[in-house]
């Protein structure tokens, strides 16, 4: 019995060690201003997550806005932050608020590779279903540091394109820098449309100010120059470079898409003489089964098309390669002014269509 209570005080004395040297050990964990900024991030993504779940759309979307507005949302990893701001669009979604819903979206799938498919899935779609009620923009400004606004709100600066999600409507577009003139450009959007702007600043005369003498009479002010002759013909003949590209391009499909059919007609007729019985040197004899005709004249027109359509794609890539290389080609020894970083090239996805879209001033 002695030996019993022994045995039984010695287990206990070992739980309590091993308790105290648990809290011991646990105890630091808890301390620093990090592991308590950390704690409390943690718990307002919870709280946001838990009314998110409830369906409180209100609740939820301020929830969220707290997370991304917290002093330490700089130390939220990119699969946080891209989880936080696809929840916050799907809140404003749900509300009816289509703009900050595909802005919002719009940032997360930006970080698409830190998302997991189930949530990329579930963030595309409704990103889509949101850009169907709203327009976007695409505005590009040279010099790219200038800063850009839209009626007269500021959107933005150096960056070579700037995208904007906007209601559907009119807006003018505004474009200033230090040193330049201003640039502006009116667009209408419509609702589930794309459209492009781009805004040129001219420099400012370079030409030191004099103080008048007493008497004289003020001059007129310094006019800008007008862009040379260069800059007036190089524009539209991208344009019609970009034109010119896609539409050989597509004919060149299109016939050696034609092309293929025929070759698989002539298959179907070949095998149609074999199973009748007649051999591969049959439309050779002095008198040809009548079939040999119609061989003969789908051959031409395989060889015929298939020929178009390589020419048209060559001419499409050749034509394709001088447009692109006018962009970054600096024409300045022809008095106008280099292009190499006024172009950009942005996806740009609709409900029916996906595609690249070309910004930039020429």
């Amino acid at each position: 019995m002695t030996l019993l209570r022994s045995a039984l005080s010695g287990i206990c004395l070992l739980g309590v060690l091993g308790s105290g040297i648990g809290l011991a050990r646990a105890a630091p964990a808890q301390q620093g201003p990090r592991a308590t900024e950390s704690a409390a991030a943690m718990k307002a993504r919870q709280k946001a997550r838990i009314a998110f779940g409830a369906r409180k759309w209100t609740e939820a979307e301020a929830s969220f806005e707290a997370v991304l507005a917290a002093p330490d949302a700089a130390g939220m990893t990119a699969v946080q932050r891209a989880e936080v701001l696809g929840y916050l669009g799907l809140c404003e979604l749900e509300q009816g608020k289509h703009r900050e819903a595909a802005e919002h979206l719009g940032q997360s799938l930006e970080q698409d590779a830190a998302l997991s498919r189930a949530l990329l899935d579930r963030f595309t779609r409704a990103f889509n279903r949101a850009i169907e009620h709203v327009g976007r923009i695409y505005v590009a400004a040279s010099p790219p540091d200038a800063e850009i606004l839209l009626d007269g709100e500021p959107v933005g600066t150096g960056a070579t394109v700037h995208e904007l999600f906007v209601a559907p409507g009119t807006y003018t577009l505004r474009a200033r820098l230090s040193g330049h003139g201003e640039g502006s450009q009116r667009v209408e959007v419509d609702a589930g449309k794309t459209v492009s702007a781009a805004l040129q600043l001219v420099r400012a005369a370079d030409a030191p100010a004099r103080t008048p003498a007493p008497g004289a009479r003020k001059s007129e002010p310094v006019k800008p120059q007008a862009p040379g002759p260069v800059a007036s013909w190089l524009g539209p003949a991208r344009v019609a470079g970009i034109g010119l590209t896609t539409a050989t391009a597509s004919l060149g499909a299109l016939f050696m898409v034609r092309a293929s059919a025929s070759n698989g007609d002539l298959k179907e007729r070949n095998s149609k003489l074999d199973a009748l019985g007649f051999t591969p040197w049959a439309c050779r004899e002095p008198s040809p089964p009548s079939a040999c005709n119609e061989l003969a004249v789908l051959r031409r027109e395989r060889d015929q098309f298939a020929a178009l359509g390589t020419a048209m794609v060559v001419a499409s890539g050749v034509v394709g390669a001088m447009t692109v290389a006018s962009f970054f080609t600096d024409f300045s020894f022809l008095q106008s002014e280099p292009t190499g970083a006024r172009v950009a090239f942005s996806p740009a996805a609709t409900p029916g269509q996906i595609g690249l879209v070309a910004h930039g001033v020429w």
